[in-house]
């Protein structure tokens, strides 16, 4: 295991001390989430917490039914205490960009619906503005793709389809749409560039997550370090 990975994983178990017995939890997506997701079933098992998931992904439930993590859903449980998951990029204001896992619009609904939302990374992930060779994932109706793409490109974004990896054509999310990679540059107002592509139809929801993140835990070669998103009066 390389260093990224460890730190990916000190990261996320530094996360899941936030759980508590009684929690109802959301899962994230990706290789840092899917630590946290074991360390959690391992929590359950030998602790004999009482915890529900709800997973963001196909990804996640299967992780999780093989961890022993049981499953509830946003219908029984709208209002979770925790949700843990990774993300792309974040800056120092501790905004994120996600999706390159394609899960990015029922991540950013669960986290949403979350008390409280943990970020983990390694530290390669933090950059002094989102963007920094990286795109923005945009989840696209299949109906509207040729029109997001033109609209987008008016908005000074460079969008290409994401095409799968094993298979032929387009990723297709566990929502049946499409991923669009739009490369926008170094991104000065993320806020306003989320605003502005949610106003184009057919766009379901984009990989900016804006003002969401509590906290991150930002693993290094040798230790984690503690970001938290100052308090707004």
């Amino acid at each position: 295991m390389g260093w990224r990975e460890e730190a990916k994983k000190r990261a996320a178990l530094e996360a899941v001390k936030h759980l508590k017995d009684g929690f109802t939890l959301g899962l994230g997506s990706g290789s840092t989430a899917a630590y946290a997701i074991r360390e959690i079933g391992r929590k359950i098992q030998q602790e004999d917490l009482r915890i529900l998931g709800i997973p963001t992904s196909y990804q996640a439930l299967l992780l999780a039914v093989n961890c022993g993590v049981p499953l509830t859903t946003l219908n029984e449980h709208p209002e979770l205490d925790l949700t843990i998951d990774g993300a792309d990029q974040i800056d120092e204001t501790l905004d994120l960009i996600k999706g390159i896992g394609g899960a990015l619009t029922r991540e950013k609904i669960v986290a949403s619906a979350s008390k409280q939302f943990v970020v983990v990374v390694d530290e390669t992930k933090l950059v002094g503005k989102l963007g920094k060779n990286h795109p923005v994932p945009v989840e696209t109706l299949p109906f509207a793709l040729t029109t997001v793409m033109s609209k987008v490109q008016e908005m000074g974004g460079r969008p290409v389809l994401r095409e799968g990896r094993g298979k032929v054509g387009p990723v297709v999310t566990d929502n049946g749409n499409f991923i669009v990679d739009v490369d926008f540059g170094l991104i000065k107002a993320p806020k306003e560039l989320n605003k502005r592509l949610k106003l184009i139809p057919g766009i379901v929801e984009t990989g900016l997550f804006i003002e969401m993140a509590n906290i991150i835990y930002l693993g290094k070669p040798t230790s984690v370090e503690k970001l938290e998103r100052k308090k707004q009066y």
